[in-house]
């Protein structure tokens, strides 16, 4: 079984030498998705909290379309923070993309840094049905 790499241009190109995603059979692992915008590779909300996690679901969201996935199909998330203080908030906007039906498995992990500074980080493993 070969791997695939799965690629979208409504996503931000990799910044390191990773893909933004690579199917091994029916899984796809999607690569730590942060607050880049895919057209101006510039991050977006000037470490607003809010803004950015809204900006690394619709990147997550995109890479996803890219393999045939939805967030429906996503069976683990795992969420780096830079401050476990912005919890509440992250988690509520998290929230609003999934439904208590299919909410995956997930991780909350609090970092010293992450990439360009940002405030966090979500990657997550999705399962084609």
């Amino acid at each position: 079984m070969a791997n695939t790499i799965v690629f979208s241009n409504q996503a931000p190109a990799p910044i390191g030498p990773y893909s933004q995603a690579v199917q091994a059979g029916n899984t796809v692992y999607v690569s730590g998705q942060i607050a880049l915008d895919a057209q101006s590779g510039q991050l977006v909300g000037n470490g607003d909290v809010v803004e950015e996690t809204h900006q690394v679901m619709r990147n997550l969201q995109a890479v996803l379309e890219a393999a045939g996935l939805t967030l429906r199909d996503v069976v683990k998330c795992s969420i780096f923070v830079k401050d476990l203080g912005n919890f509440n908030l992250i988690n509520e906007i998290y929230g609003s993309y999934f439904t208590a039906d299919y909410a995956p498995a997930r991780e909350t992990v609090e970092v010293s840094r992450l990439p360009k500074d940002v405030q966090v980080e979500i990657s997550c493993i999705a399962v084609k049905q």
